[in-house]
C-alpha cells in the first residue's frame, strides 16, 4: 500500500472540496443561525409571505448576493503567496460597511466574519487568517462574513469559483432556514425553494465576475428598512 505524505495531501483537490463543503456547512460555529438580517421584521408586518418567499430571495440574491460575492473575490485574491496586504485588507471591510446602510446588518456580518476567522484559527495554523484578524484589530476595523470567506478559501488554494458559488449557497440556505422559523413553510417547500434559486447563485456570481468593489451597489431598501425596525419589534426570535 502507497503512504500519502500531509503535503501531498495538502493539494489533493478531493481535500479541497470537503473542506469547502466544511467551511460552507450550517453546522460551523459561527452564528449564522441567529440573525435574520431584517427578514424578522418584513415577517412581522406582513411584508413577507409564504407565496413571496422565492421572489423575494431571487431579488436578494440579485442585489445583496451579487455585492457580497464582489468582496467575497477580492478578498480571495489577497490571499497569494505573498504577506498579506493588510491595508488592502481592511479597506476592502470598511468599504463593504459603507455599502450596508442599517446598523443591524453591519453588526450581524461583522460578527460572522469575526467568529468565522476565529472558527478556522481553531481548526489549524493558518497565518495569513491570523494576520488578518491583528490588522483588523490595529486598524480598529470590523471583518465582514463573505470577504473573511474568500480569504479563507484563497489561504486554503481552493478554486475561486466553487469558493464563490459556496458562500452564495450557504448564505442563502440560512436565509431560507429563516424564513423557515418565522413563516408556516414546511421542509419540503423550503428545499423546494432552495433547488429552484440555484440557478440565480450561479448568475450572481457570473455577475459578480465582471464588477469591482468600485462599482458594486446594492438597492433592497425594504431590507434595509427591516433590519432598521428590528430593534424595536415586540417579541424577537433573531439578533437581527
Amino acid at each position: 500500500m502507497t503512504s500519502v505524505t500531509n503535503s501531498q495531501r495538502e493539494h489533493d483537490p478531493d481535500l479541497a472540496h470537503l473542506r469547502l463543503l466544511h467551511l460552507a456547512d450550517s453546522a460551523l460555529p459561527i452564528g449564522a443561525l441567529a440573525h435574520s438580517f431584517g427578514l424578522e421584521s418584513l415577517a412581522a408586518c406582513g411584508l413577507l409571505t409564504p407565496a413571496g418567499v422565492s421572489e423575494f430571495l431571487r431579488g436578494y440574491t440579485e442585489e445583496a448576493g451579487v455585492m457580497e460575492t464582489v468582496f467575497c473575490r477580492e478578498a480571495f485574491r489577497l490571499a497569494g503567496p505573498n504577506a498579506l496586504a493588510s491595508e488592502r485588507w481592511v479597506e476592502i471591510n470598511q468599504r463593504l460597511t459603507a455599502l450596508k446602510l442599517a446598523r443591524e446588518s453591519r453588526g450581524g456580518s461583522a460578527a460572522l466574519g469575526q467568529h468565522f476567522l476565529s472558527a478556522v484559527l481553531g481548526l489549524g495554523e493558518f497565518p495569513l487568517v491570523r494576520d488578518a484578524l491583528a490588522a483588523a484589530r490595529q486598524a480598529q476595523s470590523v471583518v465582514h462574513h463573505s470577504p473573511s470567506f474568500g480569504l479563507v478559501a484563497g489561504a486554503l488554494g481552493l478554486d475561486e469559483e466553487r469558493a464563490v458559488l459556496a458562500y452564495l449557497h450557504q448564505s442563502l440556505a440560512s436565509l431560507v432556514s429563516a424564513c423557515q422559523r418565522l413563516l408556516p413553510i414546511g421542509q419540503s417547500e423550503a428545499t423546494r425553494i432552495l433547488w429552484n434559486l440555484k440557478p440565480a447563485l450561479i448568475d450572481a456570481a457570473a455577475r459578480s465576475r465582471v464588477t469591482t468593489i468600485d462599482d458594486v451597489c446594492c438597492f433592497m431598501p425594504l431590507l434595509d428598512w427591516g433590519a432598521m425596525e428590528h430593534p424595536a419589534l415586540t417579541t424577537r426570535l433573531f439578533i437581527s
